[in-house]
């Protein structure tokens, strides 16, 4: 069986690569660190919005790409240590920002909910969901009303808002933006497994 047929996620098919158990530790952190790194990076597209504490960033896009491409483990694993990092202090949150007075802040439970919903996705995506369009879009829905569920249920804890506040300020000025994501995703993932597949002559 070769690697691409066994593999669920894309990730898999890198790592199954090693020629040894050296390698595939290398590679594992890799993609981890890589995914990491891109998330502090995509944190930086950030559009601050005057009605809202929550700013208009490309973080959900790295944060569910990144699981469904590299499942549970890796990426729960690349938001932990995201998470951890600038809890520490490193300026990698959206406009430059870190500490633990933002971690614990309005917006932390988005924080939260990344590392849930890496969980969530990267499980979807171990299923084989990212080979075909609605798979992907699925996973990705899944894992952004995970996203919500946490990052507006904390905003409206640490602001005093309502519920319907709370999501009309966290929620309903993201939604157009997150649709247009998992469409991107939904054929991007595909396409890529087509890719490999084509080349492995299957």
């Amino acid at each position: 069986m070769s690697a691409q047929a066994s593999s669920a996620v894309l990730g898999d098919t890198w790592v199954a690569k090693a020629s040894n158990k050296s390698q595939s530790l290398v590679r594992n952190a890799s993609l981890i660190f890589g995914l990491t790194a891109l998330t502090a990076l995509c944190a930086q597209i950030s559009i601050p919005l005057p009605f809202t504490p929550v700013p208009l960033t490309l973080q959900t896009f790295a944060v569910l790409g990144g699981a469904a491409a590299l499942g549970a483990e890796r990426a729960v694993l690349a938001q932990t240590l995201y998470v951890g990092l600038a809890w520490l202090g490193l300026p990698i949150l959206a406009e430059h920002k870190g500490g633990s007075e933002v971690v614990f802040g309005v917006t932390g439970g988005y924080l939260v909910g990344f590392i849930i919903a890496s969980l969530v996705v990267g499980l979807i995506s171990k299923q084989g969901a990212t080979k075909n369009l609605y798979g992907t879009i699925a996973a990705f829905a899944a894992g952004t009303a995970t996203i919500y569920a946490f990052g507006v249920g904390w905003l409206a804890h640490a602001t005093g808002m309502t519920i319907s506040q709370a999501i009309s300020a966290g929620m309903t000025p993201f939604i157009v933006g997150d649709v247009i994501k998992a469409a991107v995703a939904g054929g991007l993932l595909p396409f890529v497994w087509k890719s490999i597949d084509s080349g492995s002559g299957k």
